[in-house]
């Protein structure tokens, strides 16, 4: 009886499946992208003789998350994440009072606010400080989604003060000196930055 060969698997293509496989996941596959928050810190002063400044108390909109992420506004009212942003904006764009004097230029009331202009409530945009306190076992995502509510509230201001002034937004010449860079467009940036500035205060966490 003739002996029976044992057959073999033509392995010569495996190595191209392979690599092919192997392209076709890193094409398809997606990549997770930390999210972040963009902040520049302020530098160190090297004025040893430098005294704290003294913020009242009305300029200040202090915004506290707690473990559960419940918002308290002011202390007094709970507030869900959709409300940050028009709070905030009311708060900054009030325009009660004075603004703060530089190289001993007179202080001004703001002539741009659209704000109740409430005397109980921020004297300027200038003076206007936002106070985020959340504590530790606030989520991650939770003090986000605030921050990016902070945000688009500065930005928001900012884009009527452009198209008002400019006739273009505050987004839409962040885009134009980004493709074409240029001192006017980077002179009308910072001046919409500087007419609200964000100043935004981070206590330490709750324990």
């Amino acid at each position: 009886m003739a002996r029976r060969e044992n057959s073999e698997i033509n392995a010569g293509s495996m190595a191209d499946i392979a690599f092919l496989l192997l392209i076709f996941f890193l094409v398809t596959t997606t990549m997770d992208v930390d999210s972040g928050i963009s902040r520049k810190l302020p530098e160190k002063s090297q004025d040893q003789n430098q005294q704290d400044v003294i913020v009242k108390e009305k300029n200040v909109f202090d915004i506290v998350v707690n473990r559960n992420n419940q918002i308290l506004v002011e202390n007094d009212q709970y507030v869900t994440v959709n409300e940050i942003k028009k709070l905030a904006m009311d708060f900054i764009d009030n325009g009660g009072g004075l603004s703060t004097a530089k190289d001993d230029a007179p202080a001004a009331p703001c002539d741009y606010c659209k704000g109740a202009r409430s005397p109980l409530s921020s004297d300027h945009p200038s003076k206007a400080v936002i106070s985020l306190q959340s504590d530790r076992g606030t989520t991650y995502g939770m003090y986000i989604s605030i921050q990016n509510e902070i945000e688009a509230a500065y930005t928001e201001l900012r884009n009527r003060l452009g198209l008002e002034k400019y006739k273009r937004s505050y987004d839409d010449l962040l885009k134009d000196y980004k493709d074409n860079p240029s001192e006017s467009l980077n002179e009308k940036i910072e001046f919409l930055k500087n007419s609200y500035p964000q100043i935004i205060s981070e206590p330490e966490p709750i324990k």
